[in-house]
């Protein structure tokens, strides 16, 4: 077994594929020796040098995410001191083994697996290398989305993960200042990103596509300027293409729910009266309003669960941040149909569905109560 670390010669993969099997499957001597081997095989300053061979040629997914652990902890701890062209010769062999491994239709859920830490060592890389030492990539990754469904799919999850690590997980991770600069550097770029979501969500038929492209929708919501959401066809691929359908519902609804919790400037009022009045429209059709939502939620799928709090999330969202836009004569049917759905989903024997309800429950009792004390006391 020790023969893995003998770095003056060539690395037997064949042997490494079998020292990692018996730290994971075997018992006994041999998961005792390859515990004490392989640490020190990582830790070897070398180690990541033999990367590009267990990747290529290694049979097994568990010495394959062995090589991108080392090298996460390259790129996160060395990267600096790298001469540019080893820097240059990982990012590139990354790139070409992604593009590579999501070009092929139908990955087994292990080559999946693989795909996605392939894919979030990417996301490391450009924590180092993007803008400045890489400026080409938003081009690059808008580029080859148009190559193929499969990589346009797999490129929709790097760009969904890209926006996680710098809008939601930037600050136990990285500067201020380079937070900010990623930050300027997406929304300056976004124009292209959101060119491709908008193909994909108007023409794509391919449903793995249109959820990963969802997906990513979701994300972006929270922080891409407002005209890129009201002045454009968004609002109605996702109510008029995905809604409905069973496969994309959830996923749909709480992209709109990311919307209808938007704070935003007086101009957009009519906007969100339209997008509430179509959603409405919509889970009346999905949900009939004579359905008692409580009696049949516990014998419900996961799915029909989830959209029920994802209902929730919608209509809380919208009530507490714009209820006054539908607090009026020509809204009163509305305002009436939204409370009725609130009121059935409040009734769910279900701990996180009631805490979103309570919370507007609660503000709303407390504004009421407050218009109450100013009203003049009738005598």
């Amino acid at each position: 077994m020790d023969g893995i670390l003998d770095f003056s010669k060539d690395l037997d993969i064949g042997l490494l594929d079998r020292v990692v099997s018996a730290m994971f499957t075997s018992v006994g001597p041999d998961q005792k020796m390859a515990a004490q081997i392989l640490p020190q095989f990582q830790e070897h300053p070398d180690a990541w040098q033999r990367v590009p061979a267990i990747l290529q040629q290694s049979s097994n997914s568990q010495t394959k995410f062995l090589a991108l652990k080392i090298l996460d902890q390259l790129i996160s701890t060395r990267w600096k001191v790298l001469p540019e062209d080893q820097q240059q010769g990982i990012r590139n062999f990354i790139v070409e083994t992604i593009i590579q491994q999501s070009s092929e239709e139908n990955l087994p859920r292990a080559e999946k697996t693989y795909l996605n830490k392939l894919d979030m060592t990417l996301i490391q890389i450009l924590k180092q290398e993007w803008p400045h030492r890489w400026p080409s990539f938003i081009p690059d990754i808008v580029s080859s989305s148009r190559t193929s469904l499969s990589i346009c799919e797999n490129n929709m999850v790097i760009l969904r993960l890209l926006s996680e690590e710098i809008f939601d997980y930037s600050a136990e991770q990285m500067t201020q200042v380079k937070t900010k600069n990623l930050k300027n550097q997406m929304c300056g770029e976004f124009s292209e990103v959101f060119q491709l979501c908008s193909e994909v969500l108007e023409k794509a038929q391919k449903p793995s596509l249109i959820k990963a492209t969802l997906e990513t929708m979701l994300k972006f919501l929270n922080w891409i300027p407002l005209g890129y959401i009201f002045e454009t066809n968004v609002i109605d691929h996702l109510i008029g293409r995905f809604l409905e359908v069973k496969e994309f519902r959830n996923v749909t609804l709480k992209c709109l729910s990311e919307i209808a919790g938007l704070q935003v400037v007086a101009e957009y009022d009519a906007k969100f009266v339209v997008l509430f009045n179509m959603v409405m429209t919509a889970i009346n059709r999905m949900i009939p309003p004579s359905t008692e939502i409580a009696a049949v939620y516990e014998n419900s799928s996961d799915a029909d669960q989830e959209l029920v709090l994802n209902l929730a999330l919608f209509l809380c969202n919208f009530l507490n941040t714009h209820l006054r836009l539908i607090e009026t004569p020509e809204s009163k049917d509305l305002l009436l149909n939204a409370h009725l759905y609130l009121i059935k989903v409040s009734q769910v024997p279900e701990r996180e569905v009631f805490k979103i309800c309570l919370e507007y429950w609660s503000k709303l009792v407390s504004e009421l109560y407050e218009e109450l004390q100013h009203l003049p006391i009738s005598t």
